[in-house]
């Protein structure tokens, strides 16, 4: 086994232990890219911080419940794309008062740094967060279809098909700017 995978064991067994040095070995280690995650999928950097938060520590609330011969970090990232689908569902369903000031505050704030342009990440944005989701996980944090079905207890078509029609969405949208 690699030494990862036995850190990250050994550092969940002393988080469920109690250990307050695993727990924050956890959070080090885990943290930049559930952070990630979710800011790609509600590229919104105040709510990404929030949801990778909120989703640590439900994660943490949870850990006695965790299968230690599971790996945590595809778990973790279940928990954080999950709430990130939440929050752009509730998001695009109520638009709130404010909205155009709170846009603005967000395009003067500084986005996470990756390799994507800034075309790429508006197109992006444009998409549900359900195709939003599947795409980050399959494309940025490099998940199988089969390990995006599971995290996000979807049939495996679903993700295929969820994959297929957010590129094509995404392709288009590129297409246009490029008009």
């Amino acid at each position: 086994m690699p030494r990862a995978g036995r850190d990250e064991r050994a550092w969940v067994r002393g988080a469920q232990a109690g250990s307050a040095s695993d727990l924050e070995a956890l959070f080090r280690n885990h943290w930049p890219r559930a952070y990630r995650a979710a800011y790609l999928v509600v590229h919104d950097c105040a709510a990404a911080e929030d949801i990778a938060q909120e989703a640590f520590l439900a994660a943490v609330r949870a850990l006695d419940s965790f299968d230690r011969r599971r790996p945590f970090g595809p778990w973790l990232h279940r928990i954080v794309v999950n709430r990130a689908i939440d929050w752009g569902r509730a998001r695009s369903l109520r638009r709130e008062v404010g909205d155009d000031a709170l846009a603005d505050a967000r395009a003067r704030s500084e986005p996470p740094r990756h390799q994507l342009s800034e075309g790429i990440t508006g197109a992006l944005a444009e998409l549900t967060p359900e195709h939003r989701a599947v795409i980050v996980l399959r494309y940025l944090l490099e998940y199988t279809p089969g390990e995006i079905a599971r995290m996000l207890e979807l049939p495996r078509g679903t993700v295929n098909s969820r994959l297929r029609r957010g590129l094509d969405a995404l392709q288009g949208r590129l297409a246009e700017e490029e008009l």
